[in-house]
């Protein structure tokens, strides 16, 4: 049996997976440099690390995955060097990973090697608390060894400017925990800790709208929120960054005209077929900055849902043609970034505030990981007449 260990970087390999590396039969996969060192039973896990810390390069955030059939080929070939047709456990970074560029090798070696035993380590994982298959506590002697292997290989590392590649306390384990997951599993890892690209639309529903009572509890409040306004609205209403239309199905079965607008190609078409055959509701490529134009019909109301995360111009609200704005964030993001904004304008006034949802710990993933969903509060802003 060989382990193989595929990694973005020299400098993983001794963070994550030292207790894999230290002694027996191993190979090494770099990703970045695509190369593979080999690592014979009887090379001693000094003479291992020093070469290791010979590839140990600059932080360079051009660094990244090669791809599934890559990857591949670099563990058929690290296998037939040690002697061929033979049993080979491969350990690799989790599809989770905050730092995508790792993430993505996690994912590309196991998409092309399913049928190999293949082992995700946790890692750092700042967002997600991940559940662990085993785990493998260092001790001191491996402690020693990996703290010197980072004073020595990655001293530039430790006051690196970039989050991809800072070697903090948090990212030098003491106890080093792996997990397996099936290809449902993994897609599912990877698109959660993805943002607002075809990375995220990569699979159905990746924040789980349909199964996760949390977002079942907090779609219902803010359905009913928004239809508690018809009154003054009408039933006119744009949602602005749809996804696949879990919102938009609460909104038109109580009556309401959604336009719904979804710029992401795959959850656009996910949304087009979810409403297929359903009466009042169009759907749109449009973005915020789109719905600000020429041509777009007045609306009772636009629908900003969770979706000002990502450093939209919040001025561009005072160019969407209505009278009412509905936004919801978690509350730190409400306050940090919409009520400093909202006291400087002189367009539009705080009408409401409510609180839709509390915060909740809820596992993810089928329970493989777990972690706070932080709440989500209401805003809505009334023009100012003038």
């Amino acid at each position: 049996m060989i382990d193989i260990v595929v990694v973005l970087r020299a400098e993983d390999a001794v963070l994550d997976f030292l207790s894999v590396l230290a002694d027996g039969e191993a190979a090494l996969v770099l990703a970045d440099h695509g190369r593979t060192l080999a690592f014979p039973a009887e090379r001693s896990a000094a003479e291992r690390l020093a070469d290791i810390a010979r590839h140990v390069r600059p932080a360079d955030d051009g660094a990244g995955s090669p791809g599934p059939v890559a990857l591949a080929e670099l563990v058929r070939g690290a296998v037939s060097a040690a002697g061929g047709d033979r049993d080979a456990r491969l350990w690799t970074h989790s599809p989770a990973d905050n730092r995508r560029s790792r993430g993505k090798v996690g994912r590309d070696t196991a998409i092309r090697c399913a049928d190999r035993d293949v082992r995700h380590a946790v890692g750092y994982s700042p967002f997600l608390q991940v559940v662990s298959d085993f785990d493998r506590s260092l001790d001191r002697e491996l402690i020693a060894t990996k703290l010197d292997f980072v004073n020595r290989a990655c001293e530039h590392l430790l006051s690196a400017d970039s989050a991809e590649y800072v070697v903090q306390t948090p990212r030098i384990p003491a106890t080093e925990r792996f997990f397996h997951a099936d290809a449902d599993e993994r897609e599912r890892l990877f698109a959660l800790l993805a943002s607002l690209d075809d990375e995220a639309a990569s699979i159905a529903d990746p924040w789980e709208f349909g199964s996760s009572p949390y977002e079942k509890d907090r779609l219902d409040a803010t359905a009913a929120w928004v239809l508690g306004h018809r009154a003054e609205t009408g039933e006119s209403l744009v949602e602005v960054g749809a996804c696949e239309g879990a919102l938009t199905h609460r909104l038109v079965a109580a009556g309401g005209h959604v336009h719904a607008t979804e710029p992401n190609p795959l959850f656009r078409t996910r949304l087009a077929e979810a409403v297929r055959g359903t009466g009042n509701v169009r759907v749109s490529a449009a973005d915020l900055a789109d719905l600000t134009g020429e041509g777009h019909e007045r609306a009772g109301a636009h629908l900003l849902i969770e979706m000002l995360y990502y450093g939209q111009d919040l001025a561009l609200l005072d160019r969407l043609p209505t009278d009412h704005v509905f936004v919801a964030l978690e509350p730190d993001a409400m306050d940090s970034r919409v009520r400093p904004w909202l006291a400087a304008s002189a367009t539009w006034r705080e009408a409401e505030s409510v609180r839709l949802v509390p915060p909740r710990v809820e596992t993810v993933c089928a329970g493989r990981a777990y972690l706070i969903k932080r709440g989500s509060e209401g805003l809505l802003l009334r023009r100012v007449a003038g």
